[in-house]
């Protein structure tokens, strides 16, 4: 995917005409080989409620040099997990793309795993970027390039053409991260289980990824899920859960896991 979208953009380069497609220059960053250029001081104004000196210094580290390169982004391109925790210090009109994964772990390469985008709440609350996500339903069937490169075109022609700001939380979810949101809006009792944490509650139902619950995996399936000879159930509205699945084109193969 990165060798074609930089060819067609090195071919492209000095003509004048319309093009089909922008012009992007892509390259792989691993963070962790990101150094910093120097040990100079920082010097970093206080602000009004600072107790400390008017002046404040900052050795600059690792993490400044990768910001320094994250705020010259436009796209940035990342799977699930760390790599998220980036995006939101991508400058104002950027897109962020979520290749995803697949869970449940133990069942890689089965007909029961599913895609998993994990951090996409760090998406929908950063409101001066867009997220674009792999395709929900393809994903189990690993990374095409020509997925990957349709991603890439769709995230240039966006900040070529402009999107207003600030972006609509839940225009920043994935399919599954919406469907949550209306489940949480029809099913009180089920919104109440999985986000007020009191003392009689069980732990179970607050922990969880939104794809392992439009998924009923482990807890929640119908009938549960055994662990150490105990028990847990998380109960929810089962056909309500159906019936979003199918309105939010997510294709789901029932499982004991």
């Amino acid at each position: 995917a990165i060798d074609e979208i930089t060819n067609y953009t090195d071919s492209h380069l000095n003509e004048t005409a319309k093009l089909l497609w922008p012009l992007v220059r892509i390259s792989y960053l691993s963070y962790d080989q990101i150094m910093h250029q120097n040990d100079s001081l920082i010097q970093v104004n206080a602000t009004p409620t600072d107790c400390r000196s008017p002046k404040n210094e900052l050795i600059e580290n690792n993490f400044i040099g990768q910001l320094k390169i994250l705020r010259k982004m436009d796209i940035h391109i990342t799977g699930p997990g760390t790599g998220q925790m980036y995006q939101t210090f991508l400058s104002d009109g950027s897109v962020t793309i979520n290749l995803g994964g697949v869970k449940p772990r133990g069942l890689v390469n089965t007909e029961n795993m599913y895609s998993s985008y994990l951090e996409q709440h760090m998406t929908s609350g950063t409101p001066y970027i867009k997220g674009l996500y792999y395709p929900i339903n393809e994903r189990p069937n690993g990374i095409e390039k020509d997925e990957v490169i349709k991603l890439i075109r769709q995230a240039s022609q966006l900040i070529l053409e402009g999107f207003s700001l600030p972006v609509n939380a839940h225009d920043n979810l994935a399919p599954d991260g919406q469907l949550f949101v209306e489940m949480c809006e029809k099913d009180k009792e089920f919104c109440s289980l999985v986000t007020k944490r009191t003392r009689d509650k069980n732990f179970n139902c607050l922990d969880l990824w939104i794809e392992d619950f439009v998924h009923e995996h482990h807890q929640w399936q119908a009938r549960g899920f055994v662990d150490n000879g105990q028990n847990f159930s998380c109960p929810f509205n089962h056909s309500l859960l159906d019936e979003l699945r199918k309105k939010y084109g997510i294709q789901h193969k029932q499982s004991n896991h």
